[in-house]
This record gives C-alpha cells, sequence and structure tokens, in this order.
C-alpha cells in the first residue's frame, strides 16, 4: 500500500467515486438479471414462491406483484448507479478507467447475489434459486453465494489490473502529485 494512506481497498482513493458508482450499477444490473432470467424467462422461482402456491391464480398475481416491486428496486439501483457514474465522470481527479467500471459492476453484482441469496434464500426464506432443481434446494441456493463470491473476487481483480487505479508499488510517486 502507498505510504501516503491515500487507499481504499488497496485502491486509489481518488477511484472510490468510479468504483461506488460500478458498485450500485452493479447491484441494479444483477438484480435484473436475476428477475428476468429466473424470475420471468427460466420460471425457477418468483418473489414470494416458497411462501405461496404459484400454481393457484391468487398466488401467481401475489408473486407478479412481488415480482413488480423487486424490479422497480433494480431499476431504482440501476439509475442510481448511472446517476453516481455521471457524477464520477465529472470529478477531475477521478482516473477515467473502464476496467475499474467493469470490474466495480461485476462486484457490485456479486454483492447483489450475496444479499439477495442471504436474505431471500436463507433468513426469510421467501423464495429459493430452483426448488425442484437437480440437487435439492440447498445446493442451488449455496451455488448463488457462491457466485456472488466469485463475482467480488474476480471484480476485485479486474479493478486491479489497472495500474491508474491501484495503490502501491506500481505506483509513481511524481505521478501522482
Amino acid at each position: 500500500m502507498a505510504s501516503d494512506g491515500n487507499t481504499w481497498f488497496g485502491l486509489h482513493e481518488r477511484v472510490k467515486p468510479l468504483v461506488r458508482a460500478g458498485l450500485v450499477l452493479g447491484i441494479g444490473l444483477g438484480g435484473f438479471v436475476d428477475g428476468i432470467v429466473l424470475h420471468q424467462i427460466l420460471q425457477w422461482h418468483h418473489m414470494l414462491s416458497a411462501r405461496t402456491d404459484p400454481t393457484v391464480l391468487a398466488d401467481l398475481r401475489l408473486n407478479v406483484v412481488a415480482d413488480g416491486f423487486f424490479h422497480a428496486a433494480t431499476f431504482f439501483f440501476t439509475i442510481g448507479g448511472v446517476v453516481l457514474l455521471v457524477r464520477a465522470w465529472r470529478g477531475s481527479d477521478v482516473p477515467p478507467s473502464g476496467r475499474a467500471l467493469l470490474g466495480s459492476t461485476i462486484a457490485g453484482w456479486g454483492v447483489f447475489n450475496l444479499v439477495e441469496g442471504i436474505v431471500n434464500h436463507h433468513l426469510l426464506g421467501i423464495h429459493h434459486v430452483r426448488p425442484d432443481g437437480p440437487g435439492g434446494v440447498f445446493l442451488w441456493d449455496v451455488g448463488f453465494l457462491l457466485s456472488g463470491a466469485l463475482f467480488i473476487a474476480g471484480g476485485y481483480a479486474v479493478i486491479r489490473l489497472d495500474d491508474r487505479t491501484v495503490a502501491g508499488p506500481r505506483e509513481d510517486p511524481a505521478a501522482s502529485d
């Protein structure tokens, strides 16, 4: 780490606005992928499918409404990420790094998977990834959590590929002034 203390998770402090924007954007986009692919296209589950019977019309309607609120939340996260991204781009000291944005967006998707998996699958038990899938419910739910951890680690690795974002030995002290 740099000796001047201007680091944030081993990254330059000045890259923080860009990473924060990517994280929020990734949470929103990860939610969209979950909702569109798992809820609508594959129809593996709905938001409340472990608490209701989605084969009963009234329960299906409730699940569709709950899925709609879920999509609205992911929409607001995505818009929030775009707003933060515009603010970051306006900052003169924020390095223009596509890798930092891509990596933090991937990491944000991982944060979504971890939080949604822990809260909805394990703590609240309102739905599971694929309740009727091969290997059982636990396998799919744990796989979802593992995908979140891998996305976070992979996203962080992508961010660190850009020398403009990394603080430490690769840093040129004269360039940071």
